[in-house]
């Protein structure tokens, strides 16, 4: 790692990256080479779980310290100060505050050990948009090291300087995003499979020709050339078809209906007394309708989708089904409801009698429970493991109506981009429940906004909702200082209104979209030249191997020729790239952020 690299550490399901954490910590060992590390370099660990055990936040974040130390309290408190936390906060237990203001108190415990690299393991699950985009804000601002394992893809595209992948037995990393890398890698497997076809097909033909003339005396100079050609050669093996989860939903006759649901002046409160989760909330959901429902934790997202599936009674308004509704919910709670005693065939069975044999089989196997799988127990399985049941019982059940509560927690990037596409493709109602805002764009044509008093219906997308509303008291809501342990009061920002604040961001939007471009039109570039480039060095591996003297002076000129263009591309692109930041960073000063 370079200074202040910021790393995403991505790969599928059980390729690695924990085992990798392990090992930078030293709690597992390498079976060969070695992990070097300068002298008194830190390393500090943010784990998916947060545990807590003190009375008061300050006394939690002093166990980073030393135990001789840790009466030092003052300093937790310039902490916890400039990660946004009041005095009155100080001495309140960690339990009385939200998932995302946890993973701070977590940071804050974390950074007073004063560590050199931070390792981040899936930092935004169960984290609200909200405490997502802070969390971004707060590791770019990071002076030294990270490394995040993650499946968010905008979160690491937003936040990493670099990507590396686990993939096939190996590491691929690279400067640059996420995306960037998944495009060099099917660009490089590509061209590998299209160069072991065509050396396959020039295997086939020589063995051809060393087995007609192997007798004929006249041709033994050129059967003994083709033999030691087919010695040099060797062998590229078909790359396999790596396990993605297949999502297929089953669902009913097409509804001819103007509704499936319809929700008018819906309140709900969990105390009769107390004040109301959601508060006069109409809409309707028509078939083919996308609507996402987003709010900072707590707010009353999920209770929304207990309301919709039948399970929470409102106190006052209805929740109208039609009669030819037929709903799939995958709740957050759902997962303890599984019968522990049940294999994962008998679970998913259960969501429906009607199914064949096979079908079910073929369900478990694309929920990745393949041949002796699909009769595990429920209770040996993991948590990632029990969700793909209940998203498998959900495949299983005839529906044209799906609640979805956070639904890809547990699961990889290839997976999530699996579920996309297939609701892209389902004819139903999908109502989901999300912190990932790549989903959001990707699907919601329609929102349910749980911000202020009442939730409110928007019926336009996400970017539409970022453009025209926000997120309210997003800046307040985190520190505004520069540095994560800086000392000095937090700084003010001029407030605009809604006018001003959309003019500002329309602004935003012209001189950022041109140059925002040109890196997308640079780095298009670079990969059409890093292909060609991949497949002249294969022309020129045939050329040399059939002693083509023109051609291998042609293709050599030609490599050369791409290899000088790569590297000019390069620069463009950090010139590019810095003016484009430049940009950003005067809009977020402009407005507050």
């Amino acid at each position: 790692m370079v200074r202040r690299e910021r790393l995403g550490l991505v790969g599928r399901n059980g390729c690695g990256k924990s085992t990798l954490f392990k090992m930078v910590l030293g709690e597992e060992h390498p079976d060969e080479g070695t992990f070097t590390m300068p002298r008194d370099y830190r390393v500090g660990h943010l784990a998916q779980h947060l545990h807590f055990e003190e009375e008061s936040i300050i006394k939690e974040v002093t166990l980073g310290l030393p135990p001789d130390e840790r009466d030092e309290e003052y300093r937790a408190e310039i902490l916890l100060s400039g990660l946004g936390f009041s005095e009155a906060d100080m001495h309140r237990p960690a339990s009385a505050f939200s998932g995302g203001f946890q993973i701070r108190i977590n940071l804050a415990r974390l950074l007073i050990s004063a560590p050199n690299l931070l390792l981040l393991d899936e930092p935004t699950n169960y984290l609200d948009i909200v405490s997502a985009r802070w969390l971004a804000r707060f590791l770019q601002d990071w002076d030294d090291e990270v490394i995040i394992i993650s499946h968010d893809r905008d979160f690491l595209n937003d936040v990493c300087t670099h990507t590396m992948l686990i993939h096939r037995g190996g590491i691929r990393k690279i400067a640059g995003s996420t995306d960037k890398l998944y495009q060099q890698v099917a660009v490089d497997e590509d061209v590998y499979e299209k160069t072991r076809v065509n050396e396959d097909k020039k295997r086939r033909d020589m063995e051809v020709f060393i087995t007609r003339f192997r007798a004929q005396a006249s041709k033994a100079a050129m059967v003994q050339s083709r033999v030691k050609a087919l010695e040099r050669m060797g062998r590229k093996d078909a790359l396999d078809e790596e396990e993605t989860l297949d999502f297929s939903f089953t669902q009913t006759q097409p509804f001819h209906g103007k509704y499936l649901i319809e929700v008018k002046d819906l309140s709900f409160a969990y105390q009769a007394e107390g004040s109301p989760l959601i508060k006069n909330l109409t809409f309707n959901a028509g078939p083919g309708e996308r609507i996402g429902i987003i709010g900072k934790n707590g707010k009353g997202k999920s209770t929304l989708l207990r309301l919709l599936a039948g399970e929470l009674k409102p106190q006052t308004g209805s929740v109208l089904l039609h009669q030819h509704a037929r709903i799939g919910y995958f709740g957050q709670t759902n997962i303890e409801r599984l019968s522990k005693k049940r294999t994962v065939e008998e679970e998913i069975g259960e969501a429906n009698h009607q199914l064949l044999k096979t079908r079910l089989r073929n369900i478990c196997g694309t929920m990745m429970f393949s041949g002796d799988d699909a009769l595990k127990k429920v209770e040996v399985l993991s948590g990632g493991e029990k969700s793909r049941v209940l998203l498998g019982k959900i495949l299983a059940t005839q529906t044209n109506v799906l609640l979805l509560d956070e639904p890809t927690n547990h699961l990889d990037m290839e997976s999530i981009e699996a579920l996309v596409e297939s609701a892209k493709g389902y004819e139903g109602t999908i109502i989901i429940v999300t912190h990932s805002e790549h989903i959001l764009r990707a699907l919601a044509t329609k929102l349910i906004v749980f911000q202020g008093d009442a939730p409110i219906v928007l019926n336009d997308g996400y970017d539409y909702f970022l453009e025209k509303i926000g997120w309210k008291d997003e800046d307040g809501d985190a520190p505004t200082t520069t540095s994560p342990v800086a000392t000095s009061p937090l700084k003010t920002s001029r407030v605009f209104d809604k006018a001003e604040r959309a003019q500002l961001l329309a602004e935003k939007g012209r001189i950022l979209k041109p140059l925002k471009a040109k890196l997308d039109d640079i780095e298009a570039q670079i990969t059409r030249n890093e292909t060609e480039f991949k497949l002249a060095e294969a022309d020129l591996l045939r050329a040399s191997e059939a002693r083509d003297g023109k051609k291998i002076g042609e293709l050599s000129k030609k490599i050369a020729s791409c290899r000088q263009e790569i590297e000019n591309l390069f620069l463009s692109l950090e010139a590019a790239s810095k003016a484009h930041d430049s940009k950003v960073e005067e809009y977020k000063s402009m407005l507050g952020e």
